[in-house]
């Protein structure tokens, strides 16, 4: 046992092997993939005002890979869109300090826009629900009339 060394985290062989590498690749540029969505998220929120109107709502800042501003657009004729706003995207990136020189535009193969859960049908009344609400609104639209008082019948009998 006298000439073991540890191995963990903080000992002198942490540098090479497996998890050497994975030490090395989380330090890099991927080190934190949630910060690079947000960075991406508020440049796309910076960029997209730039884009005419009709087209913001279909293309989205996909990456920013080098010199290449990569959007994602749901269709090709947004697509073709795109293509023709790129002068103006590569300057607005510009202007933000991005040193970008191209636009690629790829096509999603799903709709960007999250879409909701269809609908439910309704669930049906029950006839007293439905007497129920009626005698309420009815008592809305005539406020002179008061509702029946539970247990007692109009005619004031129980």
């Amino acid at each position: 046992m006298s000439g073991l060394r540890s191995s963990g985290p903080s000992g002198p062989k942490a540098s090479k092997g497996p998890r050497g590498a994975l030490d090395a690749l989380l330090t890099g540029p991927s080190a934190d993939p949630m910060r690079h969505a947000l960075w991406l998220d508020a440049l796309d929120q910076r960029l997209r005002p730039h884009l005419p109107p009709s087209l913001a709502a279909h293309a989205r800042l996909g990456n920013v890979n080098g010199a290449e501003l990569v959007f994602i657009v749901d269709s090709p004729i947004w697509r073709a869109r795109l293509r023709l706003a790129a002068p103006e995207l590569l300057e607005a990136a510009r202007r933000v300090g991005l040193a970008v020189s191209t636009v690629t535009v790829k096509t999603a193969t799903r709709p960007l826009q999250v879409q909701p859960p269809p609908a439910r049908p309704p669930i049906p009344m029950s006839t007293g629900a439905r007497d129920a609400l009626q005698a309420a609104l009815a008592s809305l639209e005539n406020p002179e009339t008061k509702p029946p008082v539970a247990g007692k019948s109009r005619s004031g009998r129980s």
